[in-house]
């Protein structure tokens, strides 16, 4: 069959490659398989409870829940009778909780529950959705995908399907067309408030259909997926398995992760820079413990490997230098990885170029893309072809897709079917967004390399991502930090980093007080900062203020400036807004400090 929606992937998989393992989770040590017609009979199971429900097309649904084959049986049972998924991830606090149910007037919830520990100093999925039920009008009952108490469970409204229910999902099915919302993707604003983007089959289909010409997808490989699904990246590169026979096998957790590729052996798998800076820094840490030739071995493999070039040719003797390396030392690598990687792909946030290299001199094919999840994601990507691919760079448009770079602001802009159907209930935000020739603006500054890969050179707007490619709206952090009287100035560091950090120019005036009060005397500036008990002052400031963040946005750590910024010094603008750039590069030593 021909697939134009999403859920028709699943039965385009039954008709071209039928699996005993379309989709496996781990269980009790042991690995939980689902077929494809297990997949599809429990997917018309749901749709059958959500009808009983009386949910009519278009009603939404949240889905709040760790990756595992529940999150599929949901989604496309959903999606099939018109419903659309809302999907939340379960890390967001109790307040996200409440805007995006009431900004999208919510009907029901799927939860998870296995995160739920009565007495948990840290607040459950469940007790944080607990807390804001009443705050919800549209929310009318939540269900738990684990027992949970007072919950009804999902596997309690699972039941057969009848012949004459069958007609009726079918005909529902039939009436859902390619053009219809398919989900609402909450995704953070620099305003704070996260704004629902509205994906429609066709925006979703067209990058499955993109991505299949880009992968070397074979029927019957391994997928290991472990990043969030209610990530638009993972959810993409999922629906590309699907419709490609690829069976998906879920990774209990990051921690895991290393066990589980063992297990399985997978083909692919998607990551974003970060877990690729963990499995390298795991590497490195065994390095470090060898001894001897075999020390010297490793360290010679990995010098030789950061000298790789994809497009240069080495000579000979680099080449044999570099067989040795790869027989000898990167094939733990690979085997590490489970043996049989084809190719990984990375995005959400910019890798290492030098990891990036040292991946693929190590036989470790790691491919870089780009995109938003206003363009479903993908944008542009690195190929598996030399000539295609460029380390260094996001790669190139995917197939359908127009780029261009604005010739005054050097914003990066796209056009195509993947562009998002707009901003739920935020119709001038859209417009700003998406001018009338449909051109998408992606706030992203951009250039063209050799006249056809795209390099990201900047951030228009303050909005950064961490390596591990979540959001952080830096301001926001900053005005509410503030508040504190001891605080006087900050900035948020953390673009591409694997966490959030700042730079803190304390009240000196707030500080020699408190120093007073606790007959405590610095002398200098500098002796005042370095104290134990100011340090642990502050620290207790930030935690404080960190409970009004999620857990990616939280600042890991500080330092403390003795000098204050200002327009005459060069950190402000003359309206007193931060210089970004230049507090990047004037305090680059200490910013590297708290990474190293």
């Amino acid at each position: 069959m021909i697939y134009s929606r999403v859920f028709d992937l699943i039965y385009h998989q039954r008709e071209t490659q039928p699996l005993s393992d379309s989709l496996a989770c781990k269980t009790d040590g042991v690995w939980k398989k689902y077929s494809t017609d297990e997949v599809i009979r429990i997917a018309g199971q749901v749709s059958k409870a959500l009808l009983n429900l009386g949910l009519e097309p278009g009603d939404r649904v949240a889905l709040i829940a760790n990756n595992r084959p529940e999150w599929n049986f949901l989604d496309i049972g959903m999606m099939q009778i018109g419903v659309i998924n809302v999907p939340v991830y379960p890390t967001i606090s109790a307040r996200e909780y409440s805007y995006i149910f009431q900004d999208a007037a919510v009907k029901y919830a799927f939860i998870m529950g296995i995160d739920y520990k009565p007495g948990s100093p840290h607040p459950s999925v469940f007790e944080r959705i607990r807390e804001i039920r009443n705050e919800v009008p549209s929310l009318l009952e939540v269900f738990a995908l684990d027992p949970l108490p007072g919950l009804t469970s999902l596997s309690d409204l699972l039941l057969p399907v009848e012949e004459h229910e069958q007609r009726m999902i079918s005909n529902r099915s039939s009436q859902v067309k390619d053009t219809d919302l398919a989900t609402v993707i909450y995704t953070s604003g620099t305003t704070g408030n996260p704004k629902g983007v509205m994906l429609s089959h066709r925006n979703l289909v067209s990058n499955v259909e993109a991505i299949s010409t880009i992968l070397p997808l074979e029927k019957g490989n391994r997928a290991l997926s472990f990043l969030p699904l209610c990530h638009s990246f993972e959810r993409t590169v999922s629906n590309c398995y699907i419709a490609n026979g690829i069976a998906i096998y879920y990774a209990e957790s990051v921690d895991t992760l290393g066990e589980n590729l063992r297990e399985i052996h997978p083909q692919f798998f998607s990551t974003v820079p970060r877990l690729l800076e963990k499995i390298y820094e795991r590497i490195m840490a065994a390095g470090l413990q060898l001894t001897g030739i075999k020390r010297k071995l490793f360290f010679w493999s990995v010098q030789l490997g950061s000298r790789f070039e994809l497009h240069q040719s080495q000579g000979l003797l680099y080449q044999f230098k570099l067989a040795i390396a790869r027989k000898l030392i990167f094939s733990k690598w690979q085997a590490a990885l489970g043996g049989e990687i084809k190719v990984v792909v990375t995005g959400a946030a910019a890798i290492q170029p030098r990891l990036a290299t040292l991946f693929t001199a190590a036989g470790i094919d790691v491919l870089e893309g780009y995109g938003l999840t206003e363009t479903s994601p993908v944008i542009t990507c690195n190929r598996m072809e030399l000539e295609n691919r460029q380390i260094g760079t996001v790669g190139i448009p995917i197939p359908g897709v127009e780029v261009k770079i604005d010739s005054q602001t050097g914003e990066i802009l796209a056009r195509g079917p993947n562009i998002m159907m707009g901003y739920y209930n935020l119709p001038q935000a859209t417009a700003e967004v998406i001018d009338a020739d449909g051109w998408f603006h992606t706030g992203d500054q951009g250039e063209w390399v050799d006249g056809k890969f795209i390099k990201i050179t900047d951030r228009i707007k303050e909005l950064f991502k961490t390596s591990g490619g979540k959001y952080v709206a830096p301001q926001a952090l900053e005005n509410k930090f503030k508040e504190s009287s001891l605080i006087e100035q900050m900035a948020v560091i953390g673009n591409d980093r694997r966490f959030v950090s700042a730079l803190i120019v304390p009240s000196f005036i707030a500080l020699e007080d408190w120093l007073k009060q606790h007959s405590l005397n610095a002398g200098s500036r500098d002796a005042m900062l370095t104290m134990p008990e100011v340090q642990m002052l502050f620290q207790r400031e930030v935690d404080r203020y960190n409970e009004n963040f999620s857990k990616a946005e939280q600042v890991k750590k500080f330092t403390l400036l003795t000098g204050e910024w200002s327009p005459e010094s060069g950190e402000l603008t003359p309206t007193m807004k931060p210089k970004r750039r230049v507090i990047n590069e004037r305090y680059g030593a200490l910013i590297e400090a708290m990474y190293g």
